[in-house]
Formats: structure tokens, C-alpha cells, sequence
């Protein structure tokens, strides 16, 4: 498995101190949060994507995904949903990153069935616009649809190979389910995996790797019994947690830990 991180934890970072943070800790790739208030986001210009192409390519590090915030099961009319995705696809086209995070973002106000449909519907249609991009289109478990149960209920009925699932192990624990029963519900649709720690289930300030309470080694342990040599990938929250303990700090053992993880389950 390869290692990446989060521009989250890195709220505001310049590009090239992000890549010397991935270079200099040991990381192969990192997952772009793509955001107004980020150096990238669709609002870039044709030769500002190059440069951003360019700069991950010199520094040897992985692009491995554009986090969008496009909310794919919420109420309302398909059309501004879609044309956000549409913007993260060519972005991440542009940028030769292979994924582009969506949220669920169902409501209270819906019924489960039709916010199932309403994600379905629309990543469906998506999917076509990911494919001839060369771009696959990945629904976090989160917020409406936080468990791989949720997720499936979506990702299932849209059968598309340029649609699948973003597992963030924290969520999925939150909402009661086993890294077995995840892994069974999302294997095949799986892009990568969100890694994370926490404090508590009552308190989910980011923590180092290992130094909180999410079942991290059982994680990596399922995913090496099943032989998945995908991306994990450290979500680490300091832009939500202002609090949390700087990022860079924390690299080197969190690496460590991950790697450990992975040579105890060889």
C-alpha cells in the first residue's frame, strides 16, 4: 500500500511546501482538498493546472485525488450538483489525478429511499462524464451515508466502473460497523482509504496515528488479508479543529505507525 496526506491538515499550505512536506516525510502522494480558500481549485486557469501538474511531477510525489464538497444525494435540481462534479472531473483530469471525492449529503427532510435514488441518479449520469475523462468519481462514507452499508445502497443500483467508494475509517466506526462488514460491503467498488485518529467517539479532535481510539491496525489487517495494495490516505482534520496539533509535525510518526501497521499484518 502506498502512503498519502491531506491537504486538510495543512489548511492554506503553498503547493511547493506541501510537496516538500511529502517529500521530506516520506509519502508518496497527497490528496488535494479542493477548495476556494486552497492554492488548487476548479477556478484555476488552463496554465496554473499545468504548473500544478508540473511542480507534482518534479517533486516526484503522486497526485492522488481532488476532494470536492459536491453533495450528491442533497434536495434539490440535478443540474448545479452535476456541474460542480463536472468542474472536479476536469480538474482532476487536468491535473493527472485519478479520483474526485463526493459527499452523500442527504437531509433529515428526505426519506432514505429517496436520497438513495438521488445520489444514484446523479452519479450515474456523472459516471459517463468521469469515464471519458479517465477520472473515477468516489463517494466518501459520510454524513447521510456514513457506513459501506449506506454506501452500497448507492454505489450498487449505479454499477458503473467509474463510480466507487472513498472508505474514511472514521465514519464507518462512528456508525457501528466492523472494518470486516466495511471492507465486504465496498470492496468491489473501493478507490482508497481514509486513515484518521480520534479521541473519543464523543470527541473527534484529529490525534496522531495510534494515539486514539479508531481500529487502525484491524483496518490494515483486512485490507492485507484481501491483498488490496491501494492509497492510505492520512484525512488529518486541522482545518475543522484549529486546536489540533500542527500537521508536520506529526508526519514522521505517523508514517512510522502506518508502516508498522503494515509490516505486522505481512
Amino acid at each position: 500500500m502506498k502512503l498519502a496526506f491531506s491537504t486538510l491538515g495543512v489548511p492554506g499550505l503553498p503547493l511547493p511546501d506541501v510537496l516538500s512536506l511529502a517529500v521530506a516525510h516520506g509519502y508518496h502522494g497527497v490528496e488535494l482538498r479542493a477548495h476556494p480558500e486552497e492554492p488548487v481549485h476548479p477556478g484555476l486557469s488552463p496554465a496554473e493546472r499545468a504548473d500544478t501538474a508540473a511542480a507534482f511531477k518534479a517533486a516526484g510525489v503522486e497526485l492522488l485525488g481532488v476532494a470536492g464538497y459536491a453533495r450528491v444525494a442533497a434536495p434539490g435540481d440535478d443540474g448545479p450538483v452535476l456541474d460542480e462534479i463536472r468542474a472536479l472531473l476536469q480538474l482532476a483530469h487536468d491535473l493527472g489525478a485519478p479520483f474526485v471525492r463526493v459527499f452523500p449529503g442527504g437531509r433529515p427532510e428526505q426519506s432514505r429511499e429517496e436520497a438513495d435514488a438521488t445520489a444514484a441518479r446523479r452519479l450515474g449520469t456523472a459516471a459517463e462524464d468521469a469515464s471519458a475523462l479517465g477520472v473515477r468519481v468516489l463517494l466518501e462514507t459520510h454524513d447521510s451515508h456514513r457506513t459501506g452499508a449506506d454506501a452500497i445502497r448507492v454505489l450498487g443500483p449505479v454499477g458503473h466502473g467509474s463510480v466507487g467508494a472513498l472508505w474514511d475509517v472514521m465514519h464507518t466506526w462512528l456508525g457501528g460497523e466492523q472494518p470486516s462488514q466495511t471492507y465486504a460491503a465496498l470492496a468491489p467498488h473501493l478507490g482508497y482509504v481514509q486513515v484518521k485518529d480520534i479521541a473519543s467517539a464523543d470527541d473527534t479532535t484529529p490525534v496522531a496515528l495510534g494515539a486514539g481510539v479508531l481500529p487502525l491496525a484491524e483496518v490494515v489487517e483486512e485490507l492485507s488479508r484481501h491483498g488490496w495494495d491501494g492509497w492510505l490516505c492520512w484525512e488529518y482534520e486541522k482545518r475543522w479543529y484549529e486546536s489540533a496539533a500542527p500537521l508536520p509535525g506529526l508526519l514522521d510518526t505517523g508514517r512510522e505507525h502506518l508502516a508498522r501497521l503494515l509490516n505486522e499484518s505481512a
